[in-house]
């Protein structure tokens, strides 16, 4: 039987069919133990290839499954081998384009190699799970011989462009971005110039300024189409951004220039590449993101390093050359443009019509939405999509952002048939870009980083939200849901209105998932400002938290106030005291239901610490400095929402001080006020130590606390003192976890209550 690799050699673009084949012999020689992991790591990532989390023990189809997954770096573990674990496959879909003939491919490779689902992300990209390592050269080109590509979906490298799904049909854009995010794809692709930065790199293009579009403020590189009018003449060009994005701490994009002509958007881009490999953070991979040489060096700087490289670079035709082309660019809609009739139509076709349908700027066309619940579509459904799309829309396919998928350029009068044939593969569904249409991260069912289950909880919330969706008000309708398992904003929750994202709690001994609640993101405006974490609340009481907090936001608000205003008038410390509210975790013997997370019937890990015999419960010292340290910080809070910077940067500095100290403080009781000494002992017992260390972010948030007390020259602005307030909830954060593991690790071993000073006792 002819391989993959025979059958399809005249299918693929060369220099695709010759990268997975250089992939293979890595693997080959990895095999032979001839690669050493850290650059295997790379090899693979490179290509999209994940190591995956998977410990809980069922696949979407209900069937057990093994508990391996690849890891990072080596492919062994011991003396077994781990190559048939499951990991995940990253696959690049620039600006979100699809075909049919790509969409019948990708659920073919998801239902032969996977688990039968393709997932879509919130960049526009496909993720399959469940993929053994041995079958990605053969999956890859199966993907090359319909023109996708995984090359440098991870890594250190230029990941999806992104793009306005809407762009060329929306009635707000300046012009239809299409043709130059995926010129910008291209160039970038493999390019020497992007094969040594420190971390990722992240591009966007948005079709106008007012909407979510493009979200260009927080990506890395972020264009907006813009028309300058020279001599009389129409130009085109692009308003461009540099240094954003989310992480643990978000960081706003700078603007970089007010426009930039089309023809040097390419090599701009190249010398912003060049300065970043350069200048950027290579050892500490927690400050290699390009946000934060922008913001070391300052956005002045930066530019006028960037024009300086821009000046050096030899020309390229391959800046230009696409342009030649865009006179003859459009899409072509596969039928002529018919009107919707005025004839009687259903109440569930119209409830879908009002959610999910766009009324495109070419008469008597629009945009139709394919609702993805959890952004998951089956590979059945895949190829029943492809196959309506194929009736009613041509290869007018592209994935969104929002984790669906939309058919561009249906005639208006085939909407009611369109809804029929969405209805019958279960995926007509109204509520696109509503409250019920939640945005979440793989959290704990794949993801290694995931804390707690936010797949899950999107799952009750939707449910519970699409019940009652008819008799919701118009205004919490257009809210925004966005859920992280863990501080790593995959789900974007720092955008969202309502934003929640994992963290855990020690309550009686025993570990229970929480969220922390992030408010008031600007989703418009291309993510025009970020939210900010308010409390904690346990998993279970989030859906009681959302119907509060949206009841008291129907019942309170001014006349034509939209929600963030709301929050920002209402303020943090009437906020928190609803969160609050919510916080209690009944004891376990009470209500066992807060001890697992959504759709996960397993508790979570039980400590061996014992119980107290007296009427009260135990509570240790740590505890009450922690909520000390939460205390301070929601003070800095506070003083930043009335705008005392500076008092709020020193109230957010002591809170990780009084952080550290708590921790200190369970080796060292003696310890004293002083920065100085607390920083110091800090370092030597719990970051020089590793005990600080957490198993995937290692040391990371540590350095919050380093980088604050050596910063000596202390400013206050808003951009700042907003950084420092993120830097510190994760830090506390960490400490709280910190605190969980030595709950864990003493429980047989107790620790010294009070050593001798970290700088005596290592004499």
């Amino acid at each position: 039987m002819m391989s993959w690799k025979e059958r399809l050699i005249d299918r693929m673009p060369a220099e695709l069919a010759r990268e997975i084949d250089i992939y293979e012999t890595q693997m080959a020689l990895k095999r032979q133990g001839k690669v050493e992991d850290k650059l295997f790591a790379e090899t693979r990532l490179r290509r999209g290839v994940y190591g995956q989390r998977y410990d809980n023990g069922q696949r979407h189809d209900g069937s057990t499954q093994r508990t391996l997954s690849f890891p990072c770096g080596d492919l062994t573990k011991g003396t077994e081998t781990v190559w048939d674990a499951p990991g995940m496959q990253r696959i690049k879909i620039p600006f979100g384009g699809l075909t049919p003939d790509q969409m019948d491919v990708l659920a073919d490779v998801a239902e032969e190699y996977s688990d039968g689902i393709s997932h879509v992300t919130t960049r526009q990209d496909i993720q399959l799970h469940y993929i053994r390592i041995d079958d990605t050269p053969d999956l890859m080109r199966r993907l090359a011989a319909v023109s996708i590509t995984t090359r440098e979906a991870c890594g250190n490298s230029v990941r999806n462009v992104t793009a306005c799904p809407l762009s060329g049909v929306c009635s707000d854009e300046a012009f239809d971005v299409t043709p130059y995010a995926k010129a910008c794809s291209r160039f970038l692709l493999g390019h020497p110039d992007v094969q040594d930065f420190g971390r990722k790199f992240k591009p966007a293009f948005s079709g106008c300024k007012h909407r979510a579009c493009g979200l260009t403020t927080m990506h890395d590189l972020g264009f907006i189409a813009r028309i300058r009018v020279e001599n009389g003449v129409e130009r085109r060009g692009f308003e461009m951004y540099v240094g954003g994005g989310l992480g643990a701490v978000p960081y706003q994009a700078k603007l970089f220039d007010e426009f930039v002509p089309e023809e040097e958007i390419l090599p701009l881009s190249q010398a912003i590449s060049r300065i970043y490999a350069r200048h950027g953070e290579k050892k500490n991979r927690n400050r290699a993101r390009i946000k934060f040489l922008v913001d070391k060096l300052g956005i002045d700087r930066f530019r006028e390093m960037v024009l300086e490289e821009r000046r050096g670079l030899p020309h390229n035709e391959a800046w230009t050359d696409y342009l030649k082309e865009l006179p003859a660019y459009g899409e072509k809609p596969l039928k002529p443009a018919t009107k919707l009739n005025s004839g009687a139509r259903s109440t569930a076709f119209e409830t879908w019509r009002a959610s999910n349908v766009y009324r495109q700027k070419q008469p008597g066309y629009a945009v139709a939405t394919a609702t993805l619940p959890l952004g998951d579509i089956t590979s059945w459904q895949m190829r029943q999509l492809a196959d309506i799309a194929r009736r009613y829309v041509g290869e007018n396919v592209r994935t969104t952002v929002e984790q669906n998928i939309l058919l561009r350029w249906v005639s208006e009068a085939d909407l009611p048939a369109l809804h029929g044939e969405l209805e019958r593969i279960g995926l007509g569904e109204a509520g696109a870009g509503t409250i019920m249409d939640i945005t979440a991260c793989p959290g704990t069912d794949t993801c290694k980083l995931g804390i707690a289950s936010s797949r899950g909880l999107a799952a009750e919330l939707g449910e519970r939200l699409a019940a009652k969706y008819q008799q919701l008000d118009e205004a919490v309708k257009g809210l925004h849901i966005k859920i992280s398992g863990c501080f790593n904003s995959c789900g974007q929750q720092h955008l969202a209105d309502l934003g929640f994202y994992g963290v855990s709690r020690n309550v009686g001994g025993m570990t229970v998932p929480h969220f922390r609640v992030v408010l008031g993101g600007q989703w418009e405006e291309n993510a025009g400002s970020y939210g900010v974490a308010i409390g904690v609340v346990p998993s279970k009481r989030v859906p009681d938290f959302v119907d509060r907090i949206t009841e008291k936001y129907l019942t309170e608000r001014e006349k034509g106030e939209r929600f963030r205003e709301f929050i920002e008038r209402v303020g943090k410390r009437e906020l928190k005291a609803l969160v609050d509210e919510l916080a209690t975790v009944p004891p376990y013997e009470l209500d066992r239901s807060y001890y697992s997370d959504w759709r996960d019937p397993r508790e979570f890990t039980l400590s061996d610490i014992a119980k107290g015999e007296c009427a009260g419960e135990v509570v240790s010292r740590i505890d009450f400095d922690l909520q000390g340290a939460e205390r301070q910080y929601f003070e800095a809070q506070l003083q930043f929402e009335a705008g005392n910077h500076q008092k709020a940067g020193e109230t957010a500095y002591s809170a990780m001080l009084a952080a550290a100290k708590g921790l200190i403080r369970t080796q060292y009781q003696d310890i004293t006020d002083d920065a100085d000494t607390i920083v110091r002992e800090f370092r030597a017992r719990f970051y020089d130590t590793e005990l600080f260390h957490d198993k995937y972010a290692g040391g990371k948030f540590a350095h919050y606390l380093f980088g604050r007390h050596e910063d000596k020259e202390r400013t206050f602005d808003t951009d700042k003192t907003r950084r420092l307030l993120e830097e510190t909830q994760l830090f506390i954060e960490a400490a709280h976890a910190c605190n969980a593991r030595m709950i864990g690790q003493n429980a047989a071993a107790p620790m010294i209550a009070n050593q001798e000073p970290a700088s005596v006792a290592r004499v």
